[in-house]
């Protein structure tokens, strides 16, 4: 059984920093795109990052500058470190692995075909 398990969500104040994990199981992913996707109450789910088998990385125009993604094929891990956030950011982060090893500019949503359950961060002002 194939599963995506995000950990190191949380609460923090703005200007704060939090870094996400998330770990697979059941089967490789050292050579799919992974991702991080994230959803505020009462919005829609929104790429953040992701990242290819290589290290190749595409990140949305808000995470530029703030959110590094990157990965350990070794461990079946990704990771999503934040800094300076603000209560923007608030939302559950969801990690999620695609089928397809290439990256080329953001995935959708709709082109991940695993996904985590996802962890809660809560930025506060």
């Amino acid at each position: 059984q194939v599963q995506l398990v995000e950990s190191g969500g949380g609460v923090v104040q703005a200007g704060g920093s939090l870094r996400l994990s998330c770990t697979a199981s059941g089967r490789t992913f050292s050579k799919n795109v992974m991702g991080w996707f994230r959803q505020a109450p009462r919005k829609e789910r929104e790429f953040v990052a992701a990242i290819s088998w290589r290290g190749s990385t595409s990140n949305a125009d808000s995470a530029k500058g703030r959110f590094t993604i990157s990965r350990d094929n070794a461990e079946n891990t990704i990771y999503l470190q934040m800094n300076s956030l603000n209560p923007e950011d608030t939302a559950v982060y969801y990690c999620a692995a695609r089928a397809s090893t290439i990256l080329v500019g953001p995935p959708s949503a709709s082109d991940m075909a695993y996904w985590g359950k996802g962890t809660l961060v809560t930025v506060s002002s």
